[in-house]
């Protein structure tokens, strides 16, 4: 297990998940340790048998793009190998247990995580039937032109801050956003080449103009975060809608935990947008059509938002002129992101800003 990330699983290693949880139920030798959230569900083949040898098994798939390694056991349980390992604080460490205190059902059941020593190991979390993750859901919606989505995750989003709000801890760094921000723009004129280099430049002014508010913003209220809030994020399965990974930002590496609602709210309403410019690229949606998607789904979303907030008596959880600002900042990051991971996906951040700045495309 320790080496889990430098020596993938193979078929040798084949019932080692499964077993993994039977250990797991019990106490575990040093240097293992398990944190439990909630019970384990019964892991037997019906609901009345006992167990047959061990519980089946098998991988999520080669079409399911992801970081880590998960395997699904017995269609009730996800085992996420972190590979490598990953040294501690982690941030669903924190996370995951307030959630299953609070009650919060809107994500997959957090049951246990298991460390050895300084490092993070394994995440165990129940599996969502039929799941299907934003990537493909949204842009299926954002082809049909449906927007029934959005009210839902306004609502999911705010009900996720509300229970993260009562997270104890303190903000570790400062309140400097107008530095990250501007910093974030810096690196994303610098890395990005070419005619959409060359576009960004000319709309740099507008860009800053745009980022001017975090200077001279107001103290606002500073809440532990998703802090990668995307709609990549969010499953859509056979139950409804859930919110998944809280393993923080891992294209931000000081990231304080605790930043405004604002923080993840932009990032969820840029991440429709996106989605828009998935539908135009690869659906061949028009480019007019999947604007005006986005623009609706964006204002029925961040409206569900308010008004759950309003209704839990917390409106003063969201400042309502951090989310432009933080919204430019993201697509600045998306850049700095395409540019050092993922160059085939400039298109969709350079797409959000030519639609926000329409007259300076030629």
């Amino acid at each position: 297990m320790l080496s889990l990330g430098e020596n993938p699983l193979t078929e040798r290693d084949r019932g080692l998940t499964a077993a993994l949880l039977e250990a797991i139920k019990g106490e575990v030798p040093p240097p293992f340790e398990v944190r439990r959230f909630l019970p384990l569900p019964s892991l037997s083949h019906d609901a009345t048998g006992c167990h047959i040898g061990v519980p089946a098994e098998r991988e999520f798939g080669a079409h399911v793009d992801q970081t880590n390694y998960s395997v699904v056991v017995n269609e009730r349980v996800v085992v996420k190998w972190l590979t490598p390992p990953v040294p501690i604080p982690h941030p669903a460490l924190d996370v995951l247990p307030e959630l299953a205190r609070a009650g919060f059902t809107h994500t997959a059941p957090p049951y246990a995580a298991l460390l050895a020593g300084d490092r993070l190991l394994a995440l165990v979390t129940g599996y969502l039937p039929d799941a299907v993750d934003g990537w493909t859901w949204c842009v299926d919606d954002a082809e049909a032109g449906d927007t029934a989505f959005a009210p839902v995750l306004g609502a999911l989003a705010a009900d996720l801050h509300l229970t993260l709000a009562a997270l104890p801890g303190e903000p570790s760094g400062g309140r400097d956003y107008a530095g990250r921000a501007e910093d974030a723009l810096k690196e994303a004129l610098a890395l990005t080449g070419g005619p959409d280099g060359a576009w960004l430049e000319s709309a740099a002014g507008r860009l800053r103009a745009e980022l001017a508010p975090l200077a001279t913003a107001p103290a606002t209220p500073l809440i532990r975060i998703h802090g990668d809030l995307h709609v990549g994020q969010i499953l859509r399965w056979r139950d409804g809608y859930a919110v998944i990974d809280f393993d923080g930002n891992p294209t931000v590496t000081d990231a304080d935990p605790y930043q405004p609602a604002a923080r993840d709210v932009a990032q969820l309403a840029t991440s429709v947008e996106h989605v828009a410019q998935v539908a135009v690229k690869r659906r061949g949606l028009p480019a007019g059509r999947a604007a005006a998607w986005a623009r609706e789904a964006r204002d029925l979303m961040l409206g569900a938002y308010e008004r759950r907030l309003a209704e839990r008596g917390r409106p003063e959880l969201l400042d309502k002129n951090l989310i432009r600002p933080f919204e430019v900042e993201q697509e600045c990051r998306e850049l700095i992101y395409a540019a050092r991971h993922l160059p085939r996906w400039r298109y969709a951040p350079m797409g959000v800003l030519r639609t926000w700045y329409p007259e300076e495309n030629p």
